[in-house]
């Protein structure tokens, strides 16, 4: 059976931190258009610039601090954005100027400087200065965090051998300090350490107590004492301070419920903090309509200037907004009325504006600012690429195999798109299901350019929202509860039933995901062998119960929570899930890729599922990469979406119109 040579495990540069440089940004994967766009390639759209990144707020909310392109090799730094009194002063977009090479940046409490990480160093710069080194060569160094007196920087670092916070003077007068021990695992950098308002305590998050949990925990910076402050929650994000210092705001779940994602709990702690040890009054989550998205961890609340309200974000369908309630619960309304799908969430300490970075459909990512007494947000920078070609999918609806109806964004070839428009016959072209990753996750309403891509190849391409993902209220994400990969693996099935309904498909069809839509690749053609022409899936777990002991930490808990226990306490349930042991029902040529130092969805799957297809005499091709779970280097994203592009090229045709092919 055809198969790929395995790659050598080899070691890659990460690209070196740039020096001072101007704004701007290259296009290292090809031309401009004449109107300004560029060509929607692989080689652009993981090399020309992801547009906005972290996005943060002067405290007094007239500048805005954001990570964008900067030029020369590539690379990002961060610029700064004078902003008006309101958002509806906002002229033009991108009246920015670069400031400095560097990343995780954050205002002091005066405004008047910038901590930031460059070169693994972490810098303080002042307005109109170059910036000097506070900590030079930390590992793992990251999320720094002022004092409220802006004398003391925290920051979290892996030189313990841990994730643990360190104190470290703002003017680099002294030698960092340890502050905590054994706070998390060296991999886990989902969280940041918050400030007091008092500067007395840093509250984190911690798996100190038990391995298995994500708790509360405060520490005293003086004594460097740390005291745990919850006991029933699994934290989803970092938690924050009430303006008065009384309580804390976070996202999380119960630890004897499932580990959900994007529908988080909002959370409330309340402290006594007059003794020498934190006494909780209280830790229960808000009584509201909605739940919160914390986005893969990637989110957190915050609180109005007077600790009245707290906001949050959430998504729906897809589609992500601001929403607020009471800080003591009730009915939660919405903020804002954008959608799409964001990335980076931030507001001033008075809660008077709040700045979030948002891409969609025909739209790249870029920072925006709301003000919180109400009105339209206003887009701030203009740093993305505009790319030729991308298309507002059409959202649809399809029946699965049960009568419940899944959402799906459906792309089309331009050939179609011009039929259409000119109410003509559209050829007939092949079709892809893609499946998303994280399982309790969604397809986002973001510029997704991949799925762009292939569509103007001539793909139809159908992302699908399968049964157990967010966006669509808690009982539909039970909905894969101890049930993974068995009845939402039917679910793309059904997607490419309703595909072959449709005129301009020639009748053949693939599949393919990463991560979890590795996964969902895999099991579908097992689960529905005769659905599709063709499957790569990428990064994938085919076997828990055999590669869980090689997973880390999170991966652990994601499974055996999604389980319900150890294999060994539920193989009942694990059995559903082993796709390895179904692979002999597969009858469509596979190509499966997986990045080798990957360790969230274990190496070991890849190297069991290659084994098993070639026990079996399967169709398949293989490829791996010197990656982890994400790859870092573009050169590897661009070869394996050409490799994958290549085999559905090959195994389902390309587009025929009246039997003449269109390529």
């Amino acid at each position: 059976m055809p198969r790929s040579p395995r790659t050598v495990r080899i070691g890659y540069l990460l690209p070196a931190v740039m020096g001072f440089l101007a704004a701007g940004w290259s296009l290292p994967g090809g031309g401009v258009v004449n109107d300004g766009r560029i060509p929607l390639t692989l080689e652009n759209v993981f090399t020309a610039g992801g547009g906005a990144g972290r996005a943060v707020l002067s405290p007094d909310g007239s500048t805005l601090a954001v990570s964008g392109p900067a030029e020369g090799a590539g690379g990002s730094g961060v610029h700064l954005v004078p902003i008006p009194a309101t958002a509806e002063g906002v002229a033009a977009a991108d009246a920015s100027t670069f400031r400095v090479a560097g990343r995780a940046q954050t205002w002091s409490p005066d405004g008047g400087r910038l901590a930031f990480i460059a070169g693994g160093n972490l810098l303080v710069a002042a307005t109109g200065e170059p910036g000097r080194v506070v900590v030079e060569g930390a590992s793992g160094l990251r999320a720094p965090s002022w004092s409220p007196d802006g004398e003391t920087l925290a920051y979290y670092s892996t030189a313990s051998g841990s994730q643990d916070i360190w104190l470290v003077n703002a003017a680099g007068a002294a030698a960092p300090r340890q502050l905590t021990t054994g706070a998390a695992e060296a991999e886990d950098s989902r969280f940041s350490p918050m400030w007091s308002p008092d500067g007395r305590w840093i509250a984190y998050v911690s798996n100190r107590a038990d391995w298995w949990h994500d708790d509360v925990w405060l520490v005293g910076v003086a004594s460097g004492e740390a005291h745990r402050v919850s006991t029933s929650l699994m934290a989803s994000s970092s938690p924050v301070w009430s303006p008065d210092g009384s309580s804390l705001a976070l996202l999380g779940t119960a630890k004897d419920e499932y580990w959900y994602q994007d529908l988080a709990y909002l959370y409330r702690i309340d402290l006594d903090l007059a003794g020498p040890a934190p006494r909780v009054l209280r830790e229960a989550p808000l009584d509201m309509q909605v739940y919160a998205t914390d986005a893969i961890m990637r989110f957190d609340p915050f609180w109005s200037g007077d600790g009245a309200r707290i906001y949050f974000p959430y998504q729906q369908r897809g589609a992500f907004d601001l929403w607020s309630v009471s800080a003591s619960g009730g009915v939660a309304t919405r903020v804002t009325n954008v959608g799409g799908s964001w990335s980076s969430l931030h507001a001033t300490p008075d809660g008077r504006r709040a700045a979030f970075t948002r891409d969609a459909a025909t739209e790249g990512r870029e920072a925006w600012l709301v003000d919180l007494d109400g009105g339209v947000p206003a887009r701030l920078t203009d740093f993305s690429p505009h790319f030729e070609g991308v298309q507002r999918p059409a959202e649809i609806s399809f029946r699965s195999f049960d009568g419940l109806y899944i959402q799906g964004f459906l792309y089309l070839p331009p050939a179609i798109r011009a039929a259409h428009s000119a109410g003509s016959d559209p050829p007939a072209c092949p079709a892809l299901v893609q499946v998303h990753g994280g399982g309790t996750n969604s397809y986002t309403q973001g510029t997704n350019l991949v799925e762009q891509y292939l569509a103007n190849e001539g793909f139809v391409v159908l992302a699908i929202n399968y049964r157990g993902g967010s966006g669509f209220g808690r009982e539909f994400q039970d909905l894969s509860v101890e049930d993974w990969l068995n009845d939402q693996s039917k679910d793309p099935g059904a997607a490419a039933d309703w595909l072959r309904r449709q005129p301009y498909v020639n009748g053949r069809v693939g599949i393919y995901g990463g991560s979890y839509g590795g996964m969902q690749s895999m099991s579908a053609i097992t689960r529905t062998p005769d659905k599709f022409d063709a499957a790569v899936p990428m990064r994938g777990i085919y076997s828990e119960s055999l590669t869980l002991p090689y997973a880390d930490r999170v991966g652990k808990i994601f499974a055996i929570t999604g389980h319900g226990g150890t294999p060994e306490e539920r193989p009942e349930i694990y059995a559903k899930s082993e796709t390895l042991d179904r692979l002999d029902r597969i009858t469509a040529p596979v190509l499966i890729m997986h990045g080798e130092f990957d360790v969230r969805a274990p190496f070991e799957n890849f190297e069991l599922a290659v084994e098993r297809l070639e026990a079996l005499g399967k169709e398949f091709e293989s490829k791996t990469y010197p990656e982890g779970h994400g790859f870092r280097d573009p050169a590897n994203s661009i070869d394996m979406y050409s490799r994958l592009q290549a085999f559905f090229d090959q195994h389902l045709g390309g587009c025929q119109a009246g039997g003449t092919s269109l390529d």
